[in-house]
């Protein structure tokens, strides 16, 4: 089952840029090893954090090649495809050689905000034409509409939605899922901050941003709280809080991204609309990882 597969810690990869904003694909490469070195339990490509929004058709499937060649079935990779049109998103389903993926992580349509029958109409829609199950992306900060417990519990029982990633705005929503799903949904945290107390109440797991940075004391923090030993998880968690303020100050994946520059993992680049952190934040980011390694 698809909940078995995904429990744990998934990674939203960023997208590496160069100074001139093409795509880095050696440093991609590179993340992509040093995420797998960390422990990490699966790779979610072509997300919000890996700033798809911002790249051409053709570089969204240069990336997704790229990872699947690199990734060489070591771990198990998801892909973000959605959209607020419904038969684009169906469309693009086709773009991609799903061959090598166990899932599609698809958002909910932003915008445009759909009633909760239309957005149970459009996952239905995605549903009966995906090649692959379907996970549910609700995360209502940037798409302007909350998808709420009733809606995710209701589509939880089409044979081709496996799960949810639920970055909603209370965590009595994410407790209403827990309580009512199938033993077969995957319900994972879409945040870093509150996901050791989500497991706590029946999670699955995270796919996270800090984990690009922090691969194996993220993915070391998860493991301790899902066999219940959160006192070794609050003991890592301690120490990246810190980290998760300054990583979503001002946006993110620019967050991510300045954490990433100063460990020399990537340039600090990204694409219009965003730009790199302000100086100061880039300095509060700087002096947090030189204190980080000397913990």
């Amino acid at each position: 089952m698809l909940i078995e597969t995904l429990k744990g810690t998934g990674v939203a990869l960023v997208t590496p840029f160069k100074k001139d904003k093409s795509i880095d694909f050696t440093a991609l490469e590179n993340l992509i090893d040093i995420q797998i070195a960390g422990g990490l339990d699966y790779i979610v490509t072509l997300g919000t954090t890996g700033e798809s929004v911002v790249l051409s058709e053709q570089e969204k499937v240069e990336v997704f090649n790229c990872t699947v060649k690199k990734v060489n079935g070591r771990l198990p990779i998801v892909i973000g495809i959605g959209g607020n049109n419904t038969a684009e998103v169906i469309k693009s389903f086709n773009k991609f050689d799903l061959t090598k993926v166990v899932a599609i992580l698809s958002v909910t349509p932003y915008y445009n905000k759909p009633s909760q029958e239309g957005l149970f109409q459009h996952y239905v829609a995605l549903a009966d034409a995906a090649p692959k199950p379907i996970i549910l992306y609700n995360v209502p900060g940037r798409t302007g509409r909350n998808m709420n417990a009733a809606t995710t519990l209701r589509l939880a029982n089409h044979p081709n939605i496996a799960g949810i990633k639920e970055a909603g705005p209370e965590m009595a929503q994410i407790i209403d899922i827990l309580k009512d799903r199938p033993s077969d949904f995957l319900v994972v945290s879409g945040d870093d901050e509150i996901v050791m107390a989500q497991i706590a109440c029946g999670a699955d797991g995270v796919i996270s941003v800090a984990a690009n940075a922090f691969p194996k004391p993220f993915s070391d923090m998860i493991r301790f709280a899902m066999v219940g030993d959160f006192s070794m998880s609050k003991r890592i968690n301690d120490l990246l809080v810190e980290g998760y303020t300054y990583m979503y100050e001002e946006n993110n994946p620019s967050g991510i991204k300045a954490f990433m520059f100063e460990q020399g993992m990537i340039e600090n680049e990204l694409r219009l609309p965003l730009v790199p952190v302000s100086a100061p934040l880039q300095q509060k980011i700087h002096d947090y990882l030189q204190r980080y390694i000397s913990l």
